[in-house]
């Protein structure tokens, strides 16, 4: 075994040539071109160390940085899609669900979880843009609903962290009938006056931004999101203009008003929590008050005490 080996013990023989090559200890910043260690850039939370740039981070990782440590629990576990409509593009979509469900180790593009920040308990929702561009379909409207309706049974918060190319075409008309779902359950969460916060990160498009995503009483939005309904070709073709540069990051969003913070994934957890202080006001439990002693007054004398 090399010093190298030693040092560096993901460098191994490339199954091609036989040399000596680091076998997946870098990554490449996809903004600044950096050469970036993979286990700092993990230990930065996904964050590029030399331009604050926002890589991709999966839902579970996502949601074990944001939750205190050991009281998470997950929730809809069970929610899985079907292929009711027997779609077939190049692919049949059961052989795209199962080939999601492979390489995600996921059963669904969202992931729903409750447990605490900071002591303060909430639900958490994560959207997956690895498993079919984190669209949404029957089971991820499912799996939303049954956040919020956990969340107002418990009268809890939900923070919602989005990530999506937008609705699951393989399912039709069913995955466009989710925005609406999933808004009407926004509605009921602000009707038991309760806090639904979404984070907006890389990207969030389509049918999702058109929901769920745009209906938080606080938006905010990790650094250099894209965010938008449909993608720049198809909005200039429809408008026949020339767009601005950018005009579809997170910044520019927040320079016209529709994000309200901008923050970094290291500060999300600091600054959702201080938001919900203000927010929510979980309700004081009621303490058994102690039983009234009623004296009797002292027997005379010669009188019995009963």
């Amino acid at each position: 075994m090399s010093w190298l080996t030693k040092l560096l013990p993901g460098v191994g023989d490339n199954s091609a040539t036989g040399s000596k090559v680091p076998t997946g200890l870098w990554v490449k910043c996809p903004h600044c071109d950096s050469t970036l260690y993979a286990p700092e850039l993990a230990s930065n939370a996904q964050v590029c160390s030399t331009c604050d740039f926002h890589m991709e981070i999966r839902p579970r990782e996502r949601l074990r940085l944001f939750f205190d440590a050991d009281s998470t629990q997950e929730l809809a576990q069970e929610v899985e899609a079907k292929d009711r409509l027997k779609f077939r593009d190049l692919k049949r979509y059961r052989d795209r669900l199962s080939e999601a469900k492979r390489k995600t180790g996921e059963t669904e593009a969202l992931l729903v979880m409750t447990g605490k920040l900071k002591g303060t308990e909430l639900v958490a929702s994560a959207f997956n843009f690895a498993f079919m561009g984190g669209s949404m379909g029957t089971a991820v409207g499912e799996k939303f609903s049954r956040a919020c309706e956990h969340a107002i049974t418990n009268n809890l918060p939900h923070v919602c962290f989005t990530a999506s190319g937008g609705a699951r075409m393989q399912e039709g008309l069913f995955s466009l009938m989710q925005m609406a779902k999933t808004s009407s359950m926004v509605a009921r969460m602000r009707a038991a006056r309760l806090p639904y916060i979404v984070v907006l990160t890389n990207p969030t498009y389509g049918g999702v931004t058109a929901s769920l995503a745009m209906l938080g009483d606080i938006i905010l939005a990790e650094p250099r999101a894209s965010i938008g309904f449909a993608g720049r070709r198809v909005i200039e073709q429809t408008v026949r203009e020339k767009l601005p540069d950018g005009f579809q990051t997170s910044e520019f969003i927040y320079s016209k008003g529709a994000v309200d913070m901008i923050v970094l994934r290291q500060q999300m957890r600091d600054k959702i929590h201080t938001l919900l202080q203000h927010l929510h006001r979980p309700p004081q439990r009621k303490t058994a008050e102690p039983a009234e002693i009623i004296e009797l007054p002292a027997a005379a004398d010669g009188e019995a005490d009963f």
